[in-house]
């Protein structure tokens, strides 16, 4: 049995990583901590073997977290943000998530920890570069995302939303169907999307390419009228991408 604690400010990462360790029995989660000053505590209290560990968090950031131990366990980085992928290797971390991810990928991570001999730092290195890298498309945009609904996680087909709109610090999926609001920041949701599908054409607002019926151009604006009936204005600093795709 090898002890599990995971680490994220967003109940819906937490929810997910349990969810995936269902899979691992010998795998036991014994804590879980919102915030890096919880996180240090429950990591001194229950010594672990492994942990899940994101990255900007209240109180420490995950590397701050790991700053303070004097035996660092285990780590698999999972986090929504690829620029800190080299930094997670310098701390030899095990593997590096990007949310969101599929349970196939969570595997592999998890495959480093149960047969360590497959891991090395020769291998770890261009892997944590290979995720830098945009050629890494399979990876980078994914078909589909998690969005939490009450205390239910859904599954939504990307393809299937039409826009995404800012709420504060959160953002909203519009499909044809429903809303869904997302933990995570449009800007955090903007940089997981296929920049070929989904543009940013306001500081509020992300449209769907495939759903756009037509687009209005005025003196000094524009207007993206979608197929669901909503109008979106495009802000002044994103209008050289609507000119991008004119022809």
């Amino acid at each position: 049995m090898q002890k599990v604690i995971i680490i994220d400010d967003e109940a819906a990462g937490r929810t997910l990583i349990r969810q995936y360790l269902t899979d691992y029995p010998a795998l036991v989660v014994v804590g879980e901590a919102n915030n890096g000053v919880d996180a240090v505590r429950l990591i001194r209290e229950f010594r672990p073997d492994l942990i899940f560990l994101d990255v900007q968090m209240p109180g420490l950031s995950g590397f701050e977290v790991l700053g303070h131990l004097d035996e660092i366990p285990q780590v698999i980085f999972s986090t929504a943000y690829d620029q800190y992928a080299l930094q997670a290797f310098e701390v030899h971390a095990v593997d590096y998530l990007l949310k969101p991810y599929t349970r196939e990928r969570f595997a592999q991570a998890v495959q480093r920890v149960t047969r360590p001999d497959s891991v090395n730092i020769q291998r770890l290195q261009p892997l944590a570069e290979s995720l830098l890298a945009p050629a890494v498309a399979a990876e980078r945009y994914p078909d589909k995302v998690l969005v939490q609904t009450g205390n239910r996680l859904v599954t939504v087909a990307v393809a299937d939303v039409i826009r995404i709109e800012a709420e504060g610090d959160y953002a909203t999926l519009v499909t044809a169907q429903n809303r869904h609001l997302s933990n995570y920041g449009i800007g955090a949701l903007e940089a997981r999307l296929d920049p070929r599908q989904f543009i940013r054409v306001h500081r509020s607002d992300i449209v769907n390419l495939h759903y756009v019926r037509e687009i209005q151009k005025y003196p000094s604006s524009y207007d993206v009228i979608l197929q669901n009936g909503d109008v979106v204005r495009v802000s002044r600093s994103y209008m050289d991408k609507i000119r991008e795709l004119t022809f």
